[in-house]
């Protein structure tokens, strides 16, 4: 199962606090409640009802694509294209896979605690966006990890 996520590649935000007096409260900014939403709208518009129920190991690959600089000069810009050249900026990728495997909770898998196996790449691109791959992952896939 594939999907896309339109715009930006995003990481997930860490809770904000607000104090009131002697109490206080979290909440999630509303830039990581968005994008987990649209996260939720492009996997349900791909999937066809694919759903790996409890106890079903799952393997993940997320490839954020991030826009080119606009400032590059042509060459590093090829490179950038060509895969050559990577994205080390934010959002890290880790927080990448931990706001979409969030948002995809109850709706592509019970829990992401399912997950055994999962990756994430950046790569730039000239129309940033992220695709998610999501799967069953098999004991045989497991036992050889360069596959």
């Amino acid at each position: 199962m594939t999907f896309s996520i339109p715009g930006a590649p995003q990481g997930k935000a860490r809770p904000k606090i607000v104090r009131k007096g002697a109490f206080s409260s979290a909440y999630t900014p509303e830039k990581t409640v968005n994008y987990e939403a649209l996260v939720k709208l492009s996997y349900q518009q791909a999937a066809g009802g694919f759903f790996l129920g409890a106890g079903v190991p799952v393997r993940v690959r997320i490839d954020a694509y991030y826009d080119t600089p606009k400032s590059e000069s042509k060459k590093k810009l090829r490179n950038m294209l060509a895969g050559l050249l990577f994205p080390t900026k934010k959002p890290d990728w880790d927080n990448i896979g931990k706001i979409i495997c969030d948002a995809l909770n109850g709706i592509a898998w019970k829990d992401d605690a399912q997950i055994v196996d999962g990756r994430v790449l950046k790569h730039y691109s000239e129309v940033p966006h992220t695709d998610v791959l999501i799967e069953e992952a098999f004991n045989e896939d497991l036992l050889n990890p360069h596959s």
